[in-house]
């Protein structure tokens, strides 16, 4: 069921198209009562026709907007929403704006494509009885690589951390803790153990390695990759799986210590201006086809089990986005460490990027 694209990244096809305050206005359905829906999501994280025909069915125009990374979602609405009515945060971040009472309840009785979600997403230990969350995509992240560039598959973080073959053909997230994280992974640490001895080791294994990274991306990597910029990308899966659908010569690999196991979830931060075109959006997409044409276009795993009886082999069967039981009992998911952790990581990070 994969679709064929043509050569181009979807970043750059998004901003051709206008992606970043694209509003689309399209033929209006009857099924709601209309307005404007202000959706803020990852780049490339969305099926392309999507939009419009959820615009189609319902008669709500769609505002969507694009952020890098986790980070900067947080930070454009710590201070209050600007107007969002929908985001997409990952696990750790739901955590942290729960707690920050960041984010409205969801009424569970405007959502009847809650059955199609997987029992195992019911009711996770980052929100739950999902009073705030819908299941959206989840994954791992690893490295993608270009397969005639490397000796062999890049099968250990410390072919990033520690060694200087791919100098200067690297490029790593641009998230703190992500970064952060695979280092203590390549220590033998848990990634969630954010003692500071921990943090300051982790620290110093990436300004030791500064020097040949080429960039800190902003979930850009694949790009990188495509472009030939770089032969080594730290990566989300299925940004890697969508440059593999252009380029034959990239692959993808979860290290043997283990990578990031994350769910990205469906959200209504406070202050939403329209919290009901909200709730048939995240509706819209837990219906079975929906989710299967949504999973199709950016190759995550969907937590809509409804989904995978119209999605082929080629999908249910991948390794890289289904992981082995041996990838998932090495990888971990991130747990939030409270205000004061975060504040000693993000001043890490300050010194990381700082440093010459």
């Amino acid at each position: 069921m994969r679709k064929n694209r043509m050569p181009i990244s979807r970043r750059a096809m998004l901003a051709g198209a206008g992606a970043v305050g694209l509003t689309l206005n399209l033929p209006k359905g009857a099924l709601a009562a209309g307005g404007k829906l202000n959706f803020y999501n990852w780049d490339t994280y969305i099926g392309e026709d999507i939009l419009g025909n959820f615009t189609k069915a319902t008669g709500v125009d769609v505002q969507y907007d694009l952020f890098a990374d986790n980070d900067e979602l947080f930070a454009k609405l710590r201070n209050g929403n600007p107007g969002y009515d929908l985001i997409v945060p990952t696990n750790d971040f739901v955590e942290r704006m729960i707690i920050a009472d960041m984010l409205e309840p969801l009424d569970h009785s405007k959502l009847p494509n809650m059955k199609n979600v997987d029992p195992a997403f019911a009711n996770p230990a980052h929100d739950p009885g999902r009073k705030y969350t819908m299941p959206y995509f989840w994954g791992t992240v690893g490295i993608g690589y270009r397969i005639s560039k490397v000796s062999k598959t890049p099968d250990s973080w410390a072919d990033m951390f520690t060694s200087d073959e791919y100098a200067g053909r690297m490029a790593f997230l641009g998230e703190a803790t992500t970064v952060l994280q695979m280092a203590l992974k390549l220590m033998g640490k848990s990634m969630n153990d954010w003692t500071d001895e921990n943090i300051a080791a982790a620290e110093a294994m990436v300004l030791a390695q500064k020097s040949r990274i080429t960039a800190f991306a902003p979930d850009n990597g694949q790009d990188l990759l495509l472009a030939g910029e770089v032969d080594l990308a730290m990566e989300w899966n299925g940004d890697i799986l969508q440059a593999m659908d252009e380029d034959d010569d990239i692959g993808y690999v979860v290290p043997k210590e283990g990578g990031l196991l994350w769910e990205d979830d469906l959200c209504i931060p406070k202050g939403a201006p329209n919290p009901d075109a909200a709730h048939e959006m995240i509706n819209y997409l837990m219906d079975a086809k929906v989710a299967a044409e949504n999973a199709d276009y950016v190759y995550y795993a969907t937590p809509i089990a409804a989904a995978h009886e119209h999605l082929g082999a080629e999908y249910n069967e991948n390794t890289a986005i289904f992981p082995s039981k041996e990838t998932l009992a090495n990888s971990e998911v991130s747990i939030y460490p409270g205000q004061e952790v975060i504040s000693k990581i993000d001043q890490a990070w300050t010194r990381i990027k700082a440093a010459g």
